[in-house]
């Protein structure tokens, strides 16, 4: 789960962390008073919407020359004509694709004096099986753009997690940040507070780019990026209102009711499977063969047929998709349980477009049988690559 960056500043704040005023605002007529709470004389404007390079972005209603999605403001006046000019409107930006994403609500901080711009932040290390600290003095700026270019700005420091974060650690993420004095000071305060807060709310990523030293040489969180780890959620009700459902895909929101793991694509074949590394290994064969998935979709292992007749739904409510792969090995999933799913679903919104179904494994007599007595018209497949070769072969006709 994603958070907004306000949202992510006051979380960080509640465990110390040095960050800025800032009002969040949802109306317009809300910003002279958001502005006039901040000590000023310079503001910041800050679209909040779940997608990086926004200051960088473009909104669509407006002409080429307007300004961005994060935009510096001299006067509360100016505070309130660039609330009214983009809220509502639509931001584009390197990450939201051309659709954009509608700004809903504004973050009114006060200024900061900047000297350097850092970049840190806080994931889990799969290589190493640990939390690891990723630091470089190149902030402000796209990080994997860095990592490309001059690979060796890049520090990776891991964390002990029986140690936590120790003065070694610090004094080794002070080296990579070039932190001397006091911002050196404020950095053994900083990283095990990060780390701490990454720890206890099961964040899988924490990331404050910049991460800025002022004026007077202290350090400052200028934005802040926090995600949650969704398997861990319940054990963080707290956590459930910072959810804006706005900023995700319907059919994903769908999808959660049911426990489905769907993440929406921009293809034309629509997927459902069992088992994550299926899934995946089939949208690699129908970008193969020349299409593109429009969904990961993983079933589950113990999936009922009201999940999965839940699942044919989400798929066909895209109206991208052109036809539907069902790709079932049976191992804890029973074939005949898909089966019926299926058939239950067709019944409920009809079929409009192509269907292979390739079953193996437990109960796949009785799942094959289930549809080829029914009345569907379904193309079967005898394994994977067959599937994807039918299902490709099906929207290209219909095409």
């Amino acid at each position: 789960m994603n958070i907004h960056e306000h949202q992510a500043k006051a979380l960080l704040k509640e465990f110390g962390a040095p960050v800025a005023d800032g009002v969040a605002i949802f109306d317009a007529k809300e910003a002279m008073a958001a502005a006039t709470a901040l000590p000023g004389p310079v503001y910041v404007v800050k679209s909040q919407i779940h997608a990086g390079g926004r200051g960088k972005g473009r909104f669509k209603e407006l002409g080429p020359d307007a300004l961005g999605g994060v935009r510096l403001a001299k006067s509360i006046d100016e505070v309130v004509a660039f609330a009214s000019e983009m809220l509502g409107n639509t931001l584009v930006t390197k990450q939201t694709g051309p659709a954009g994403k509608q700004v809903n609500r504004l973050y009114i901080e006060d200024g900061a004096d900047i000297a350097r711009e850092l970049y840190l932040s806080v994931l889990v290390n799969r290589e190493t099986g640990r939390v690891s600290f990723v630091a470089s003095t190149e902030g402000g700026m796209d990080i994997e753009g860095v990592a490309a270019r001059t690979p060796e700005k890049i520090h990776t420091i891991d964390i002990d997690p029986d140690a936590g974060v120790t003065k070694e650690d610090c004094d080794r993420l002070c080296d990579a940040l070039a932190l001397e004095g006091v911002a050196r000071d404020d950095g053994h305060e900083l990283f095990p507070l990060l780390y701490k807060a990454f720890w206890d709310k099961d964040m899988s990523l924490l990331e404050i780019n910049p991460l800025v030293v002022t004026g007077k040489g202290h350090l400052a969180v200028l934005d802040a990026k926090v995600s949650f780890d969704n398997n861990a959620l319940f054990r963080h009700p707290e956590l459930q209102s910072l959810r804006d459902l706005s900023e995700e895909d319907e059919k994903e929101i769908e999808a959660g009711k049911y426990d489905l793991a769907y993440i929406a694509l921009d293809g034309t074949i629509g997927c459902m499977v069992n088992g994550a590394g299926l899934a995946m290994a089939t949208m690699d064969i129908i970008k193969l063969y020349g299409e593109k998935p429009a969904n990961f979709l993983d079933v589950g292992g113990g999936a009922t047929v009201e999940k999965v007749t839940a699942a044919f739904k989400i798929i066909t409510s895209d109206p991208h998709v052109k036809g539907i792969l069902v790709n079932i090995f049976g191992g804890i999933m029973r074939c005949d349980v898909i089966a019926e799913g299926v058939l239950q679903a067709v019944k409920e919104i009809g079929l409009n477009v192509p269907l292979v179904v390739r079953l193996e494994g437990t109960k796949v007599q009785e799942g094959q049988a289930l549809i080829d007595n029914s009345d569907l018209n379904v193309i079967s497949a005898d394994d994977l690559d067959d599937a994807a070769q039918k299902i490709v072969a099906a929207v290209r006709k219909e095409g």
